[in-house]
């Protein structure tokens, strides 16, 4: 190459750095070229401009680049197919999770559209992928409603894709085509099929959509297989199953008759899971609901209309303000349980909003307003008084699912956590007035029985809130010349260091006798109880607080119950329950989990519940001469036989060995050693992994329904060892 052609017009697609002679002047050139890629075409660069700037602020398009960013790309390509499907297009979707770290979501839908776009000359596939803000869902008359609606998801995960294959079934072929990193082009894959680290060849004039096959007349669909840059997402990014697991069954729910199902490939053995539900909503809240029924599941739904100044793009190119009327369908499920934890699902077309936004708002206003003028209008067999209802009060115990669909919705933000379209707030809240309030006014026995039952609720969660607003001073910790307040078999500690306090709940006054003499006074409080407590799974709240041991336990720890429980006013570091070592005595400590799980969650899930752990045998292990014999605990039937066993292997004599029925047996050094003294005890700290599903085990081991737990007994006999049940 001449001096003179390396002065000349750059053209990104040549490759400077092989070919210029080594001359001065063409150093100089080939210095002033590393601004530009020399891999590039001309073309090709004015693709990327958009997808350029979602490699470097990934964050402002999918939230973030750990293991959340990485769902949601997930979703962002799942809800293209779940979009087609409730357009009425294709009733299967399959999502794979490829041992490579691949993602793979398959349609039987449309597919992408393969024609040439007429304003960018590209087929529907690379327009699709390659440009932001573009697709079918911004008014064209594709979707009547949809999740999608800025046209960048599946463009922004190509371009956060080291590799992307498309694959469309349209007009009796099957149309391909691949992505590095948002560029379209070809891989040269090898036997060991598609990788991202094949050798790729970007285009250079002109794209390809090429046919890779043909199938039979009628068969449309579509399959994208990614896998995400790590150069993106940081190193501990991963699919998470239970995750994808639990939005696949919440879409199944909003869109009766969708069956979707997720193959994970990445184990020893795949895991299939398939969703498909035909009841919609009512059977999603029947999922939700952990605790008993007040109410049946009530449907409220209805529609609205309002209109709104969008820009439109006008023939001559230019955005126009136009007014425009859209339509607005909610749709709701509820019911009210026994519980007061609240649990509301929001959904805007299927998507989900956990943030919630105007639709929630207007929900929330709806309710309140309706359920109040029926307090008022019942307020003497009610006895309010002059007190007024909260919010907090109506949503206790409540499970709602919220679904309404409008075209073009406003979301804050592409990750669609809260709406903002303002007129959703008055439809949805004049929506559930009046579907309310017709409830109320039904006649028929079983409306009118439980709206009285919701009524009773609402005004009881009132009181209650009163009740603890009034003594909340008068739960906080008490000194010693204060204790009056406090339980009068409570035998208090001397420290006011709540965090070094704990709180011994032992069964029976024979091991309270015991534990006096084994505690440490200064950091441990004993509270005895008497048998079994009340089982709160079952009972009412009104009950439960009536219940002298509940109440002792509760007025104990001085941070109130339920909505009200404040976990910064609780008077000790640690509870610890502490019963036998038998059937009873785990039968005890299970009812006050239960108390604990149902009124005083977050001592839970702050991990502050203990189960001590005490043992079941003792051995005497005689020494020769003078030497002091040895004690040994058990805390097994099996370390018991180890122990044993290894005894007479070894020679070693000793006595018969003592197997402890109660803590009352033990003396007072006994129970310091091998129970309460933190230098030598054993604790087993109780722990909440997953609340909905431990509250499901509570009502499936403690609750009202008898079949489901017998049923549960039977199928577990066999799993159970006849030695560990002391009879």
């Amino acid at each position: 190459m001449k001096a003179r052609e390396c002065r000349g017009p750059l053209h990104v697609g040549w490759h400077f750095a092989v070919r210029v002679a080594p001359d001065a002047r063409c150093r100089r050139a080939s210095v002033s070229l590393t601004v530009v890629s020399s891999d590039y075409s001309a073309r090709h660069l004015s693709v990327l401009e958009g997808l350029e700037a979602v490699r470097k602020r990934p964050g402002m398009y999918i939230g973030s680049t750990d293991s959340r960013g990485l769902m949601h790309c997930v979703w962002e390509i799942i809800d293209n197919s779940v979009d087609e499907a409730l357009a009425g297009h294709g009733s299967d979707i399959e999502v794979v999770l490829h041992r490579d770290g691949s993602v793979e979501v398959r349609d039987h839908a449309r597919g992408i559209p393969v024609d040439i776009e007429p304003k960018t000359g590209l087929s529907g596939v690379e327009v699709v992928f390659t440009k932001l803000h573009a697709g079918g869902k911004f008014g064209s008359g594709s979707y009547s409603a949809s999740g999608g609606l800025h046209g960048v998801g599946a463009s922004v995960v190509n371009a956060l894709s080291e590799r992307l294959d498309v694959e469309v079934d349209r007009g009796g072929k099957t149309w391909a085509m691949s992505f590095h990193r948002g560029e379209p082009g070809r891989f040269a894959d090898g036997a060991d099929g598609p990788s991202p680290l094949s050798p790729f060849s970007p285009f250079e004039q002109s794209s390809e959509l090429r046919v890779a096959g043909k199938v039979a007349k009628g068969v449309t669909g579509t399959r994208i297989r990614y896998w995400a840059d790590p150069q993106i997402f940081t190193k501990g990014a991963s699919f998470q199953l239970e995750e994808l697991l639990a939005r696949a069954r919440q879409t199944a729910f909003l869109i009766p008759g969708l069956g979707i199902t997720v193959l994970d490939e990445r184990g020893d053995e795949p895991e299939t899971h398939g969703f498909r539900f035909e009841g919609g909503i009512s059977e999603f809240v029947e999922h939700l609901s952990t605790d008993g029924p007040v109410t049946d599941v009530w449907r409220l739904n209805g529609d609205g209309r309002f209109t709104e100044t969008v820009p439109v793009l006008s023939d001559r190119g230019a955005m126009v303000p136009t007014e425009v009327e859209r339509h607005c369908h909610v749709d709701v499920a509820l019911r009210w349980g026994t519980g007061y934890d609240t649990t509301v699902r929001t959904f805007v077309n299927i998507i989900a909003t956990p943030k919630g936004g105007t639709h929630l708002a207007g929900f929330e206003q709806g309710l309140l307003k309706v359920i109040r003028s029926q307090v008022e209008q019942n307020a003497r067999r009610l006895k309010v008084g002059n007190d007024k209802l909260d919010k907090d009060d109506v949503l206790a115990g409540l499970t709602a699912v919220l679904t309404v669909r409008l075209a073009e919705p406003q979301f804050e933000g592409q990750t669609k956590e809260v709406l903002g379209t303002p007129a959703v707030r008055s439809i949805v809240a004049s929506v559930v007035q009046k579907s309310l309030a017709e409830r109320f006014a039904s006649t028929k026995r079983d409306d009118k029985a439980q709206t009285a039952l919701v009524l009773d609720k609402v005004v009881a969660e009132m009181k209650a809130r009163i009740s603890a607003r009034t003594h909340k001073e008068t739960q906080r910790r008490k000194n010693a010349l204060e204790s009056s307040s406090l339980p009068a078999k409570l035998a208090d500690c001397r420290s006011s260091d709540v965090a070094h306090s704990e709180l011994f709940i032992v069964e029976g006054d024979s091991a309270l006798g015991t534990a006096k003499l084994a505690r440490d006074s200064e950091h441990q409080a004993l509270l005895p109880i008497r048998g079994k407590i009340l089982n709160v799974q079952k009972a009412s709240i009104a009950d439960m607080l009536g219940n002298a041991e509940c109440a002792a336990i509760i007025q104990t720890i001085g941070a109130g119950s339920g909505r009200t429980f404040d976990l910064s006013a609780a008077r000790y570091g640690k509870v610890i329950i502490m019963s036998d070592a038998d059937v009873d005595g785990a039968h005890i400590r299970t009812l006050l989990l239960t108390l604990f799980f149902r009124y005083m969650r977050p001592m839970i899930e702050e991990g502050r519940v203990f189960a001590a752990v005490p043992p079941l045998h003792r051995i005497i292990v005689q020494n020769p001469g003078t030497k002091p014999n040895e004690t040994i605990y058990t805390y097994s039937e099996a370390e018991f036989a180890a122990v044993t066993k290894d005894l007479t292997r070894r020679g070693r004599k000793f006595g018969e060995p003592q197997r402890y029925k109660g803590l009352g047996e033990m003396d007072a050094d006994q129970l310091a050693v091998t129970t309460m003294d933190p230098k030598h005890r054993m604790l087993r700290r109780v722990g909440v992994a997953d609340a909905e599903q431990a509250g499901r085990v509570f009502e499936l081991l403690m609750g009202n329904d008898v079949a489901p737990r017998k049923e549960f007994i039977i199928d577990s006999a066999n799993g159970l060892s006849r030695e560990r049940i002391d009879a």
